[in-house]
């Protein structure tokens, strides 16, 4: 028996949903974010049905699993790193813009660059920035070792790649004092024990709505510490 199709919510249901979980995290978002957001997830409605940016369909879905798990991830960035310390934020392997995009519209002070390799993913960002007038948001279509966009304060990635191989790869991207932000599921133990030269602190993360473990890896050069 074929499962039934998702139901279309209104951007008032989305609305509130987002809302009530940006409550749950702590995270201050204005009713204009709030729309940013939803009209955020309605462009990758749109765009899925040519570029398939994510399997997951459903709305509602698409609220848990990208736009609330962005936004945990965020309520951790602004409570681990002050305004002068996160003025610049680079998204590595942002693919439909997550977390980046998600993280220019909640902390418009940010200026984040989103890097994809797969160009078409880019013009999605780059599409998604200039609809909603995110000045704050670049797009770069790239492979990461070939990025020289100056030195960022965090580097993020969302299950982009192992500790190891994000930390070594992006390494030149890294500002003084700066820090590796990777979002992971399970704490990733056996990653950790591969970062010889850096401290490593995880985080558990309550993603609302969500039944499934989330965590940030925080890492950064010992020598940094």
């Amino acid at each position: 028996m074929n499962a039934a199709p998702p139901r279309n919510l209104a951007d008032s249901e989305l609305a509130a949903r987002i809302t009530d979980g940006a409550t749950d995290l702590a995270l201050a978002l204005d009713a204009a974010q709030v729309a940013s957001l939803v009209a955020y997830l309605r462009l990758i409605e749109r765009w899925n049905n040519t570029y398939n940016l994510t399997s997951i369909r459903d709305p509602n879905a698409i609220v848990t699993h990208h736009i609330l798990d962005a936004l945990a991830a965020t309520a951790a960035l602004q409570r681990r790193r002050a305004l002068e310390a996160r003025r610049r934020l680079i998204d590595v392997g942002s693919g439909a813009g997550l977390p980046g995009v998600v993280i220019g519209i909640a902390l418009p002070e940010t200026e984040v660059v989103c890097v994809d390799s797969v160009g078409k993913k880019a013009a999605f960002i780059t599409q998604v920035a200039a609809s909603l007038g995110l000045r704050n948001v670049e797009a770069l279509h790239a492979r990461i070792e070939r990025v020289a966009n100056g030195r960022f304060d965090v580097v993020a990635s969302r299950a982009f790649a192992s500790l190891a191989g994000f930390v070594a790869g992006t390494r030149h991207l890294l500002a003084e004092n700066g820090e590796w932000m990777a979002m992971k599921g399970r704490r990733p133990d056996d990653e950790i024990t591969a970062l010889s030269d850096a401290a490593v602190e995880v985080e558990p993360l309550e993603v609302p709505d969500l039944e499934a473990e989330r965590c940030i890896a925080w890492i950064r050069l010992r020598s940094h510490k």
